[in-house]
């Protein structure tokens, strides 16, 4: 099982509550989709093994880089495209339409991204397109989600941060 979060927008309290979470489930690693913003807010994931893209809002990015190897995690700047237990997965952020439409062309199991901050859940011919919700301060909490996925089952599981004890 992988877990998979996005648009965290520096909301630690919300952060703190996902890390719980995947703990508790034993992800094998976390994908986040983009829009961690600020460098130090990277450390709050260091209990997990993380796996990063860029989303259009995050700062200083040489800095988030330094970060993220701080915590022994990997950074696949603004597309992540990787196997895992047999199959395809493809991250990017979402806020390029081309970019994603380009993802999309290219046959994955599994397409992620973030940016609309709308969990999302759908079938684009052979690709399973995932969105994770966001967790924006302005967000409304019923978005405030995140994703357990387990790829040998092809299941999908939302978690609402909120409703959990973290």
């Amino acid at each position: 099982m992988i877990g998979i979060i996005s648009d965290t927008h520096d909301n630690i309290d919300s952060i703190r509550k996902a890390v719980s979470i995947f703990k508790t489930r034993k992800v094998e690693f976390v994908i986040h989709c983009g829009d961690i913003i600020a460098p130090a807010t990277v450390k709050y994931f260091e209990s997990l093994k993380m796996k990063f893209i860029f989303g259009n809002c995050d700062g200083n990015r040489s800095l988030i880089l330094k970060r993220v190897e701080e915590i022994k995690g990997e950074h696949h700047g603004r597309i992540m495209e990787i196997k895992h237990r047999g199959k395809s997965i493809c991250a990017v952020h979402g806020d390029n339409q081309g970019i994603f439409e380009k993802a999309l062309g290219q046959g994955y199991d599994y397409l992620l991204h973030g940016h609309t901050h709308i969990p999302e859940d759908r079938k684009i011919k052979d690709t399973r397109v995932l969105c994770p919700g966001g967790h924006y301060l302005g967000d409304p909490k019923e978005r405030n989600q995140v994703i357990i996925l387990d790829l040998e089952k092809d299941n999908v599981e939302f978690i609402n941060v909120n409703s959990e004890k973290a």
